[in-house]
């Protein structure tokens, strides 16, 4: 965790009015020492590189840079390779120094060279920030500034609420194919391809996101009780209107919000049936299937008073492995729940994901080559509910319509960039 490693006595060190950090696991290669970011070329001009998303054509990059490039790549990470593609980008103009313009032609060829989804930042030594987005700006990336004594600090991040927590007042989202270079002088920011259409990815609203963020103009709080009554009306649909359900029960934390919408449009009473541990981390991205259900029993108390007796509608934002899915039911029924529904604010999960959400192979998704009674029967449910594809596009593009598309390539295998196949 972020402040296991960094004190306030190491950061009050950090010398200098430029930075770079990263605190997520990468997802591609491993989560070792060596692929920790962000990277560093001292070849051209020493550039620090930080990134989030997933490259769908990294091994072709790879046999570029080694016979093409000559550049020596040390890890499996794609962040290696995308910060070695700026590079030599960049080394090929050749200069002493380069410049804005210099640096703009540069990612403009990396977005013909590198596919996939990715939000990245960088920095030039002794030059300035760069921050920049995929053409279809899959990954999320947000600038922001705040008004100093002396004039603007400016910021990139992934999501809004890290600017907000900072006291950052104006902020919006790069733009998809966009890239904004940050100097000591002026900020200069240019669409570099802008064909492409924007269709961010999802999964962000479902589940990756925190609740107070907003993400291309869309609340994701807002979202998310948008899922709970699209819920509501896929429950009526599976179950009827005059079903047997006693009490919605949100699986914390994600689906609070769809789970309290949910009940309230279904009039039936909404309760807080799992405590949750604070300090065990999310047990979607723990290696191992052993180590998620262990983790699970320690992460989540179920209430007997909550199930003792009583029909449960469980909420969930997802359905991934079914892992953690069958263990919350498991416990909810040593709770003494008579029956246990489990509804999930997104489709069934089939297809990996390939721009930087870190999902198994499909093989390892409890809803690949299964269908609802099949998934409802490995999990230990009496009967599985799935919110519609089409109604979770809905609750998410109302509050933002000019977004004509979104990636949801893991319910429907259409992967947007149209370069990754899956038999």
């Amino acid at each position: 965790m972020v402040r296991d490693v960094f004190s306030e006595t190491q950061l009050s060190n950090l010398l200098g009015s430029l930075g770079v950090g990263h605190v997520r696991y990468p997802t591609a290669g491993s989560s070792s020492m060596s692929e920790a970011q962000p990277f560093y070329v001292n070849s051209p001009y020493g550039i620090v590189f930080a990134h989030n998303g997933n490259l769908t054509n990294a091994r072709e990059l790879r046999t570029f840079l080694d016979k093409v490039a000559h550049r020596h790549i040390n890890t499996d990470s794609d962040s290696e390779l995308l910060l070695n593609i700026l590079a030599d980008n960049l080394q090929k103009t050749g200069k002493f120094r380069v410049n804005e313009e210099d640096i703009f032609t540069a990612i403009k060829d990396l977005y013909k060279q590198c596919r996939g989804g990715y939000a990245c930042v960088a920095m030039i030594a002794g030059f300035g920030i760069i921050g920049f987005r995929d053409p279809h700006g899959i990954r999320p990336l947000i600038l922001g500034r705040r008004l100093t004594e002396i004039g603007y600090d400016y910021m990139f991040a992934s999501e809004s609420v890290v600017l907000e927590a900072l006291g950052f007042t104006d902020f919006e989202d790069v733009k998809p194919g966009e890239a904004v270079i940050i100097t000591r002088q002026q900020i200069s920011r240019r669409r570099l391809v802008v064909e492409d259409v924007l269709a961010p990815c999802i999964f962000e609203y479902v589940y990756f996101a925190r609740q107070d963020s907003i993400i291309d103009g869309i609340s994701v709080y807002k979202a998310r009780l948008a899922m709970g009554e699209a819920l509501a009306d896929q429950v009526i649909k599976d179950l009827g209107d005059k079903n047997d359900i006693d009490v919605v029960i949100p699986v914390p934390d994600t689906s609070r919000a769809a789970a309290l919408q949910c009940s309230r449009k279904l009039n039936i009473v909404y309760r807080e049936g799992f405590n949750k541990n604070r300090y065990v981390g999310r047990t979607f991205i723990m290696p191992g299937q052993q180590v998620r259900r262990k983790n699970v029993r320690r992460k989540l108390n179920a209430m007997a008073l909550e199930f003792h007796g009583k029909n449960v509608l469980l909420v969930d934002d997802s359905i991934v492995r079914g892992t953690t899915s069958k263990e919350i039911i498991q416990m909810a029924r040593e709770a003494g729940a008579k029956k246990v529904y489990f509804a999930s604010c997104a489709p069934p999960i089939r297809y990996p994901n390939v721009y930087g959400i870190d999902m198994p192979t499909r093989n390892e998704l409890v809803a690949h080559g299964r269908d609802e009674d099949e998934i409802a029967e490995e999990i230990g449910a009496d009967k599985v509910i799935y919110e519609d594809l089409n109604d979770l596009i809905e609750s998410v593009r109302q509050f933002n319509p000019t977004i004509k598309t979104f990636d949801t390539s893991v319910f429907d295998k259409c992967y947007v960039t149209k370069d990754y196949w899956i038999a």
